[in-house]
């Protein structure tokens, strides 16, 4: 049996680059983020906004997306009507891979089965959801969608 170590050592150069990617500040949010790929990820958080958040997702969001934003254990395949069940927002699902400000939009409002909760909440109270769930995610995960926020905050300003 031949064993290929190739991909995953390819797999973790790319995440260590997209790590080192990341800048010094998160000027939305106020997380501070480690330079280098080794070290760990700072976070400052406004632990009143994440409490605000989490009380929030707790009307509004558990029913769907459960208490620990662990999603529907079948969110990656269609249901019978031919949509997908809520993903996890907990960082083991694919919410790390959207921008600030597509996150916001697809809570305010919706998408696929999701309903718009813009005429329900303020923009703050949708930016205190995101901060909590969020504050669920492993460093990493924060850390890799950080560079992703920032690439997307940088091709905003430059349009």
């Amino acid at each position: 049996m031949r064993v290929n170590f190739l991909t995953p050592g390819l797999g973790l150069l790319a995440l260590l680059m997209l790590l080192s990617a990341c800048s010094e500040q998160d000027a939305h949010s106020g997380h501070s983020m480690a330079s280098g790929a080794t070290e760990s990820v700072q976070r400052v958080q406004d632990f009143a906004r994440i409490a605000n958040g989490k009380r929030i997702f707790s009307r509004h969001c558990i029913e769907c997306h459960g208490a620990n934003a662990e999603g529907d254990p079948n969110w990656r395949f269609r249901d019978a009507s031919g949509q997908f069940p809520p993903p996890p927002l907990n960082g083991t699902a694919h919410a790390w891979h959207h921008p600030w400000g597509e996150l916001h939009q697809t809570i305010r409002d919706g998408v696929n089965n999701m309903p718009a909760w813009g005429t329900v909440l303020s923009p703050d109270e949708i930016d205190d959801t995101i901060a909590w769930f969020q504050s669920l995610w492993p460093d990493e995960v924060y850390a890799a969608w950080h560079g992703i926020d920032q690439r997307s905050r940088n091709a905003a300003q430059q349009r």
